[in-house]
């Protein structure tokens, strides 16, 4: 699908010189001399590389169509997570480095969304929230600032985050996978 260069947004998936990528940053800019312009830095899905390109306002560029499909958690081994479809049971393996750090976060049967580019699974998007356990965090002072102020924290999966003073070892928090920042206690 084609779309104006002044439509292009932070996270989209663009083809462009035989490439897919995903767009990290965007810039609009209108000099007072000459005609406006996108500055976009992209980074390429299959080379790793990062490309920074300036589009005329007028110019098109191709979006990415990508399929999506919800598919459910099942295990990992040293390379790979696996994945089923729970309508056709169909099992897919995605590779650890495609997820990263927040691959630590499936647990069985959680429900993900995975998109799909020409058949190749690209991207795995986990739900917004999800429940962890404390598996270690320093005990709270009391009177230790008069604004509220955060402690470090280990999830018993091993992520590191900032929790509130209240929180101990042993309680249940929600997680949000976006920015693996705590939301509240359970």
């Amino acid at each position: 699908m084609k779309i104006n260069a002044s439509e292009i947004r932070v996270g989209m998936l663009i083809e462009y010189k035989q490439d897919l990528w995903q767009v990290l940053k965007t810039q609009h800019v209108k000099p007072g001399k000459g005609g406006a312009f996108a500055q976009v830095e992209m980074k390429s899905l299959n080379k790793n590389t990062k490309l920074n390109e300036r589009f005329r306002s007028s110019e098109t560029v191709e979006k990415a169509s990508l399929d999506e499909s919800n598919y459910n958690y099942i295990y990992e081994d040293e390379e790979n997570y696996f994945f089923i479809n729970p309508k056709s049971f169909e099992q897919i393996e995605i590779k650890k480095k495609l997820i990263g750090e927040k691959g630590k976060l499936l647990t069985e049967n959680l429900e993900v969304s995975v998109s799909f580019y020409n058949e190749s699974p690209i991207a795995v998007n986990l739900p917004n929230q999800v429940t962890c356990k404390i598996e270690q965090t320093d005990v709270a002072l009391k009177g230790q600032t008069v604004s509220s102020s955060y402690k470090p924290a280990v999830l018993d999966n091993g992520i590191q985050i900032q929790v509130p003073p209240f929180i101990e070892s042993g309680d249940n928090v929600i997680i949000d996978t976006r920015d693996l920042e705590y939301v509240k206690k359970v």
